[in-house]
């Protein structure tokens, strides 16, 4: 629904645990203001829900922030009434940290309902924090055009995967993912892990880019790390990562390769009704759950 003079306006959340979401807010916002037409407001959780009922585009880099179920329902209508939701990293994650005193394990309780669906994915576990190779999955993809196989340090996400994922990246592990309550197994099944897809959901979308780790010092202090030392930018030294953000950023503006799906056409006086039968489509590189590919638990 785009404002008068084609303004676009834009919702921005960023917010959660465990890393530098001020970085990444800033270099977020960079992104988007490299596009005129976009008018951003910017959010440290989903308390938003007046700006996101007339907003065109959703953004959100997020850890362990729970949206309430009226809020899970508004981003749910959000997308299925055409909204472009680009989600970066660990929006999809909701962790609860070890209790103290008892084994220093995270569970990642699944706690978004329905909205685990409309995001395609529930973030599980990960190895540690290492070089891993990024795989292109489909190199005729606007997002992905030109992009070879190129390496990050980032957390490797292993996700429990829901509905049809059109894949545009991915990476391999198999192995453990110590610390986390589902680490013998998340990874256990030689599946292929998405790292950008996207999951259409009504008339709108969700375009999912799991990279995205930055941590500063401080951002650790709840898990007994006062000052790690050390700042943590991961893959936003990644000029192949930098590239394909921007793309995204691009994709839910609406300037690269994304159009909601024209309305049904008038029927003509006289004319018999339309089938409404859907027309057959065939997406070889889409991974739905009826393939082994579909979730770490192979179920």
């Amino acid at each position: 629904m785009a404002g008068p003079a084609g303004r676009l306006d834009a919702v921005l959340v960023c917010g959660g645990r465990w890393h530098d979401v001020d970085f990444a807010r800033l270099r977020l916002l960079e992104l988007l203001g490299e596009h005129p037409r976009v008018r951003t407001t910017v959010h440290q959780d989903y308390d938003c829900l007046p700006a996101l009922e007339t907003a065109d585009l959703l953004v959100t880099y997020t850890c362990d922030v729970r949206p309430r179920p009226a809020q899970r329902a508004a981003l749910s209508r959000f997308v299925e009434r055409g909204g472009r939701w680009l989600a970066l990293h660990g929006t999809n994650a909701v962790i609860e940290p070890p209790a103290r005193g008892g084994p220093r394990l995270f569970t990642t309780p699944r706690l978004l309902g329905d909205l685990a669906e409309v995001l395609g994915s529930q973030f599980l576990a990960h190895p540690p924090i290492e070089p891993y190779e990024v795989r292109v999955t489909r190199p005729d993809h606007p997002l992905v055009a030109g992009i070879e196989p190129f390496t990050v340090i980032d957390e490797l996400y292993v996700c429990e995967l829901h509905g049809e994922l059109e894949v545009l990246l991915h990476a391999e592990y198999t192995g453990p993912c110590r610390g986390f309550a589902e680490g013998d197994t998340a990874a256990a099944d030689g599946a292929p892990r998405p790292v950008l897809y996207l999951k259409r959901h009504g008339l709108g979308e969700v375009c999912y880019f799991t990279l995205g780790h930055c941590r500063g010092r401080y951002d650790v202090q709840d898990l007994g790390a006062d000052d790690t030392g050390r700042v943590d930018r991961g893959p936003w030294e990644t000029p192949e990562f930098l590239t394909v953000l921007g793309r995204c950023v691009e994709r839910v503006v609406g300037a690269r390769g994304m159009s909601p799906p024209p309305p049904p056409p008038v029927p003509s006086p006289g004319a018999p009704p339309p089938d409404p039968r859907p027309m057959p489509t065939h997406h070889p590189t889409r991974w739905d759950e009826g393939s082994p590919d579909s979730s770490p638990s192979g179920v």
